[in-house]
C-alpha cells in the first residue's frame, strides 16, 4: 500500500488512551503515512509510539469544544494533512457538524452530522432499527414509565452531551424495581428526559465493525467479547473474531438504511431469553477494539486512508476467526473488580476461577492492544501512568484512614 502514498502525506489522530488511537497509528505509520498525534495532555501513551511524528497539545473537547474544532481545523489547513482520524465522540461531533469547512482542506470519509445526530439519538436510532426488522430492547422516555416491575436502566437520549462548549457522556444507571427513582430529580440531573431500558440478561455481547463508502460496505468485522473491564461489562478487555449470520445480517441492514458513510461500530446483546440480538448503539467512528481486527486481517485505518485520498480499495471480505487480543489493563481491571465489588442485576464470578481463564488466555491468545516489541515504548508509558493513578488512590485513602473518615471499598 506504500505505492498508494505521497511523499509527505500526513493523518491527524487524536491520542486517547483506547487501543483505537495506537492501532490508527501504527497501521498508518508502518505504511509510509506521517502521523500527527494530538492530545489535550502530554503523558499519554500513543505520544511515545515510535510511529508519531509529530505531537500536538490542544484543547480538551471536555473543556473547550470550539478550541478543539479550531485546533483541528488549523491542522488540516496544512498541505501535508490529508485527513483525521476519529476515534471517539467529540471527534465525530466536530468532523460532522463543520464537515464542509474540513472538506476544503481534507478528505472527510465520516458520517454527516445528519446521519450522527440519528445515530446518537437512541430513540431516534431505535424507530429505525424497528424500521429494518433489527430487534432492540424495550424502551421509552422515563416520564412515560407507568409500571417498574422487571430490571431496568436509566440511559441518557443522547450518547454525547454537548453543554456549554463542553462534550460529555451520562453514566448509567440500574433500576430497583423496589425503589423507583425520583424522574423529576433524574431529568434535572441530566438536563433532559433520558430513556428507560430493559436490563438484557446473559447473552454474548456482540460488535459489528464497517467501514462504508456512500452506502457500500469496504470491509467488515465481527467480535464477541469475552471479559470486560469490570464483571458488569464496560470496555473490553478480552475479545476475539467471529462470523455470525444474523449479526451481518443485521449490521448490513442498520447502516445501508443510515446510508452510511466512513467507520462504523454496531453493539449488540443476545437476548438469553429468546435468543435474539439486541441492538445496543451505534459508534460513528473507530473503536476501542480496533487492534483486534488487524490483528485478524483487516487493517481498517489503511483502509481508511485509502478512501481519504480518493483512492478507495477492492472490498476485504474475509478475515480469521478464532483470532483473540487482550488489554492488559483491561484484565487487570477486570480481576480487581471480581475481587472487590458487587454489582446489580450480575453474579459475581469466582476469582480464582477468573484469574485462571485470564492467565491461560493469555498464554493461548499472546496479541495485546498495546504491548509490541516493535514499538514497546507506548505499553511502559501506559503502566508508569497506571501505577501512578494506584498511588494517588492508595494515598487518598491512607490519608482519609489517618483522618477516622469512613474508606470504601
Amino acid at each position: 500500500m506504500n505505492s498508494q502514498n505521497r511523499d509527505g502525506d500526513a493523518v491527524v489522530v487524536p491520542a486517547i488512551r483506547s487501543g483505537s488511537a495506537l492501532a490508527s497509528i501504527r497501521s498508518l505509520g508502518r505504511r509510509g503515512v506521517r502521523v500527527i498525534a494530538v492530545h489535550e495532555r502530554e503523558d499519554v501513551p500513543p505520544f511515545r509510539s515510535k510511529y508519531c511524528d509529530e505531537t500536538r497539545i490542544v484543547p480538551a473537547p471536555a473543556e473547550d469544544l470550539a478550541g478543539y474544532r479550531d485546533a483541528l481545523l488549523a491542522l488540516a489547513r496544512r498541505p501535508d494533512v490529508r485527513t483525521i482520524v476519529p476515534v471517539r465522540e467529540p471527534d465525530v461531533y466536530v468532523l460532522s457538524k463543520h464537515r464542509e469547512a474540513f472538506a476544503e482542506h481534507v478528505g472527510t470519509p465520516w458520517p454527516s452530522r445528519e446521519t450522527v445526530r440519528e445515530t446518537q439519538d437512541r430513540r431516534r436510532l431505535f424507530e429505525i432499527a424497528a424500521s429494518v426488522g433489527v430487534s432492540v430492547p424495550r424502551t421509552r422516555p422515563l416520564d412515560e414509565v407507568e409500571s417498574w416491575n422487571g430490571n431496568r436502566i436509566i440511559k441518557s437520549r443522547y450518547s454525547t452531551l454537548i453543554d456549554d462548549n463542553r462534550a460529555s457522556y451520562a453514566d448509567v444507571e440500574f433500576v430497583d424495581p423496589n425503589d423507583p427513582p425520583d424522574t423529576e430529580a433524574v431529568t434535572s440531573r441530566m438536563g433532559h428526559v433520558p430513556m428507560i431500558q430493559e436490563y438484557i440478561p446473559g447473552g454474548e455481547e456482540c460488535g459489528f465493525f464497517a467501514i462504508f463508502d456512500e452506502g457500500e460496505p469496504l470491509a467488515t468485522f465481527q467480535h464477541r467479547r469475552i471479559r470486560s473491564f469490570t464483571y458488569s461489562g464496560g470496555a473490553s478487555a478480552f475479545r476475539e473474531s467471529i462470523a455470525l449470520g444474523d449479526l451481518d445480517a443485521a449490521g448490513l441492514a442498520l447502516l445501508a438504511e443510515l446510508d452510511w458513510h466512513g467507520p462504523a461500530m454496531v453493539e449488540f446483546k443476545r437476548d438469553e431469553r429468546d435468543g435474539e440480538l439486541k441492538l445496543m448503539e451505534i459508534n460513528p467512528r473507530f473503536w476501542g477494539s480496533l487492534p483486534l481486527a488487524i490483528c485478524a486481517g483487516v487493517d481498517f485505518p489503511a483502509l481508511y486512508y485509502r478512501l481519504a485520498i480518493g483512492d478507495p480499495p477492492e472490498p476485504v471480505n474475509e478475515y480469521d476467526v478464532g483470532v483473540g487480543c487482550h488489554v492488559l489493563r483491561g484484565e487487570a481491571s477486570y480481576l480487581h473488580s471480581v475481587a472487590r465489588y458487587d454489582f446489580e442485576y450480575v453474579e459475581r464470578p469466582s476469582l480464582l476461577g477468573e484469574t485462571a481463564a485470564v492467565v491461560r488466555s493469555c498464554f493461548e491468545e499472546p496479541r495485546f492492544d498495546y504491548l509490541s516489541l516493535d514499538d514497546p515504548e507506548p505499553i511502559v508509558r501506559d503502566l508508569w501512568n497506571t501505577a501512578g493513578l494506584v498511588g494517588e488512590r492508595v494515598s487518598a485513602r491512607t490519608r482519609r484512614l489517618a483522618a477516622g473518615q469512613p474508606v470504601g471499598r
